[in-house]
């Protein structure tokens, strides 16, 4: 290990994205008393489309999200942490992945990242609220929209979460996005799940579209204005009696047409830049942010919601977040995984902008669909991960 080095982090801004980091990073310089390291901040927003190829020059340990996997390997931005970690810390890993959060990171045979952080939107509630009002948390798709037209649910309906929202309505009609060759989806599947999905904003009112889930779990745990979140990112924080006024009760998702809806996996894996001149050092941290000790114990007691399983099933977590990860964890493991071929993340930076202008009345639903058909072939061009195509996706 090098007697002294320094190296520079990039996470997303927020308590569970930051402070969790500062903290293992903290401990693992009294650990190592010659490694220092400094974690700087990105917004949500960035951290969802921003291109990593920039950062990857600038950052030696980057937390990112799984669909610039296909980018990191195309470009070779990443160190591949096979290469370089013991087979069975990554076999662990694996064991106790949550859902599909440790293969997310896997692709052209290599290990990019380590699943240091687990996400899919799920359903938020102030049962409280819901009492005050007559009502109780819903079940069916129909009992959502008719408490949206009362004015209690607090949506999320930003237009980037609009789009991971019509991946699980399409899903909901009956098939998963990106695993045919041809087309994102059958058109008249993608049409109907548009159609699902601007019901429930209208049903949600136009405030909806300016809120990401982190605002639609400010707004329902500081105010007694709303009961119910349907689908949104899921943050264990705003469970929490020591972070949120009135902590939230999160769960599972409500039923359409007969079956569960299956929300869009997200979380947030921890990589190595190519660039690192102290790779030896980097590796070493993010294994140790990633074990299942730290995950269990700091990584979740300092406001991070961990990447792995034993850490979602600890009595103690459980306790200090109302159960939200037992609460949560049958969801995460139904959760669908976007594709990661090269050119997807240019594909979720342009696709909401089509979704906004379809949700303002600009397009109709057959002509938003084709829109979004031909971003997706424009930047597919026949490389399509071979794995998710022959998977049918990720469950």
């Amino acid at each position: 290990m090098d007697p002294t080095v320094t190296l520079r982090g990039i996470t997303w801004g927020h308590t569970r994205g930051f402070v969790p980091m500062v903290a293992t990073a903290q401990r693992y310089s009294e650990l190592h008393p010659g490694v220092r390291i400094q974690w700087e901040l990105r917004s949500l927003q960035a951290f969802a489309d921003q291109s990593i190829e920039a950062l990857a020059r600038s950052y030696d340990l980057l937390v990112i999200d799984h669909p610039s996997i296909g980018e990191a390997a195309a470009h070779g931005l990443f160190l591949p942490l096979d290469a370089h970690v013991p087979a069975s810390f990554l076999e662990d890993q694996a064991r106790h992945s949550v859902g599909q959060s440790h293969p997310s990171y896997t692709h052209s045979g290599h290990a990019w990242a380590l699943a240091t952080d687990a996400a899919t939107p799920v359903s938020a509630a102030r049962p409280d609220v819901l009492a005050r009002h007559g009502e109780r948390v819903p079940e069916t798709w129909e009992e959502l929209i008719a408490l949206a037209r009362r004015g209690l649910v607090a949506f999320a309906g930003l237009k980037l979460d609009c789009l991971m929202h019509w991946y699980t309505l399409c899903i909901n009609e009956g098939a998963e996005p990106f695993t045919e060759r041809e087309r994102i989806v059958a058109p008249e599947l993608g049409v109907a799940a548009l159609q699902a999905l601007r019901e429930l904003v209208e049903a949600c009112g136009p405030a909806c579209r300016s809120r990401n889930p982190i605002a639609a779990y400010e707004l329902l745990s500081s105010s007694d204005d709303h009961g119910y979140s349907p689908f949104a990112y899921g943050y264990s924080n705003y469970a929490r009696a020591s972070y949120a006024a009135h902590p939230l009760t999160f769960g599972p998702l409500v039923s359409r047409q007969g079956r569960r809806l299956r929300s869009t996996l997200g979380g947030a894996g921890l990589a190595v830049s190519a660039h690192c001149k102290s790779s030896a050092s980097a590796i070493d941290y993010a294994c140790f942010v990633a074990s299942g000790e730290v995950q269990t114990g700091l990584y979740t007691a300092m406001g991070g919601q961990p990447g792995h399983r034993r850490a979602w099933l600890d009595d103690e977590n459980n306790r200090i977040t109302n159960g939200f990860f037992r609460g949560t964890l049958s969801t995460l493991d139904e959760a669908y995984l976007r594709p990661r071929y090269a050119g997807y993340i240019t594909f979720q930076e342009q696709a909401p902008e089509v979704i906004a202008r379809f949700l303002s009345g600009q397009l109709d639903a057959a002509s938003a669909f084709a829109e979004l058909d031909a971003l997706d072939a424009a930047h597919r061009k026949g490389v399509l991960d071979e794995r998710h195509l022959q998977q049918g996706g990720a469950r």
